[in-house]
């Protein structure tokens, strides 16, 4: 079988060479999505036929002189990011056959930079579950281990490019949704500050309940298995649109510097193994204890270990997802396909809020806004892990105890929402793997808009993990 390259950096540079041929790359990626994807179920609704076309328009524009900085890069786009003339249900039997008029910004960016979409993949239904179920299509598989979730939203996106299908590809984050499965999976998965990725129409269009939620704090953003590689997509998808009214500039970054010779000497690291509140795996712990010793022995960082100040947000993050829903319109939508539904899903939107409930999520989301602010003039980059334990099985749904505590099932994830509520850069870098062979990760969250500084740290951290052996080889994840 053909394998193709496995950077993003070394794909375009090759192709830009007239080393790799965009035609032979859509076709290596196809066979590779052939093989793996049976057991994987990463994809919903790939297009292999206008990954073709796409090529040989991409290798005219190279003849040309026209083409992008991404020209004839194969990629994968998450489900709930609208795609133009390409089926797009976001796992969700409402929008089964719902063909948008538009792309997504994202989309339209890394198609004008040349990238080369080989189709959908599988996401939680409204990516309202880091489980990577959803009713209309069979659940997508952890590469490394297919008896266990690759965590979700963004669930095939992670496996399509751990399986080795693509080099990266595009997810949401309203809650850890790109974090989440870039951890489980092996990856480098990032999400920039709020508004330096435009994000439209997906939760912005009205006329799509469903669709239209999470407005304040869903970001987009790639998955890949580098930072260089992130950085380098991160080129292409920054900068604001005025259909997104939180878009934001991004002339103060330069996304391909960042991530090039980083010095971290002096750097101020506060590291929290569980943020004060979360009980944690400790497989998952010692590897974030690891990660810590290496920034500052060799990396020459100044690392504090620090608990939080900020309250644990759990208890009322679901209430400010609700106040951004159309809770009419997909009230509506139970009544008419509730049995068809994620019954969780349902669950929440049958739910008897009240006003209450959604100005407390609010103070909350003021809370640990404040509080976070105030933690940053300690430090440059807050460490913690990503993820509170490692995959878990596909029909659990959910830890229920983490080392010998009792906790609910979504309590793993809860590294993650903070970054969202307060709109910072934040990204998860492989750690390891444990004992068992299953990937690890740290998370590092940056000040509000300081992209260029996490993308620096997590840069060194990768260089230094790697030579430490702490990095997982994506080839454990091939059995898929």
């Amino acid at each position: 079988m053909t394998t193709i390259p496995t950077t993003v950096v070394e794909l375009a540079a090759g192709i830009a060479a007239g080393e790799l041929s965009p035609t032979e790359l859509v076709e290596a990626a196809l066979e590779r999505l052939d093989v793996a994807d049976p057991a994987l179920h990463a994809f919903c609704t790939p297009t292999p036929d206008i990954a073709r076309a796409r090529a040989l328009e991409v290798e005219r524009q190279l003849r040309d002189g026209t083409a992008g900085p991404l020209a004839g890069v194969p990629y994968a786009v998450k489900d709930l990011i609208c795609t133009k003339g390409i089926r797009t249900t976001s796992g969700s039997f409402a929008y089964a056959d719902f063909v948008p008029d538009t792309d997504d910004v994202s989309v339209e960016r890394l198609n004008g930079a040349g990238a080369i979409s080989l189709g959908k993949t599988n996401a939680s239904e409204f990516g309202y579950s880091a489980a990577g179920w959803n009713p209309v299509f069979p659940g997508t598989r952890n590469p490394w281990d297919p008896t266990r979730t690759p965590g979700g939203s963004s669930a095939g996106t992670a496996a399509a490019v751990a399986a080795g299908i693509v080099p990266f590809a595009l997810g949401s984050d309203g809650g850890g949704s790109i974090r989440l499965p870039a951890a489980l999976c092996g990856l480098v998965g990032f999400k920039a500050s709020m508004g330096r990725v435009p994000v439209y129409p997906g939760c912005r269009d009205h006329r799509y309940p469903g669709v239209s939620g999470w407005e304040s704090i869903e970001h987009i953003g790639p998955l890949a298995t580098t930072v260089d590689d992130v950085a380098f997509v991160m080129a292409a998808l920054a900068g604001p649109d005025p259909r997104d009214r939180h878009t934001i500039p991004s002339g103060d970054v330069d996304w391909l510097a960042a991530t090039r010779e980083p010095d971290l000497r002096g750097l101020r690291i506060g590291y929290t193994p569980d943020f004060g509140y979360l009980p944690v795996d400790p497989e998952v712990r010692a590897a974030a204890d690891r990660a810590a010793e290496l920034f500052a022995a060799e990396l020459g960082a100044k690392v504090e270990r620090f608990t939080p100040t900020w309250p644990d947000p759990s208890p009322h993050f679901t209430a400010l997802i609700i106040s951004e829903t159309d809770l009419v319109g997909m009230r509506r939508m139970v009544g008419e396909i509730g049995d068809r539904m994620s019954p969780s899903l349902v669950e929440m939107l049958q739910r008897d809020w009240t006003a209450e409930d959604f100005t407390q999520a609010l103070m909350m989301r003021k809370t640990v806004v404040n509080e976070m602010a105030a933690t940053m003039q300690r430090f440059d980059v807050i460490l913690s892990p990503t993820t509170a334990v490692p995959a878990f099985p596909l029909d659990g749904g959910g830890p229920t105890e983490i080392d010998g505590t009792a906790v609910t099932p979504t309590t793993w994830q809860g590294f993650n929402p903070i970054a969202n509520l307060t709109g910072q850069p934040a990204i998860s870098v492989p750690s390891g793997l444990t004992e068992g062979g299953l990937p690890v990760a740290i998370q590092l969250i940056g000040p509000h808009l300081g992209d260029q500084v996490v993308l620096a740290a997590a840069a060194g951290y990768e260089r230094c993990a790697r030579r430490a052996g702490h990095w997982p080889d994506l080839g454990g994840a091939m059995r898929g």
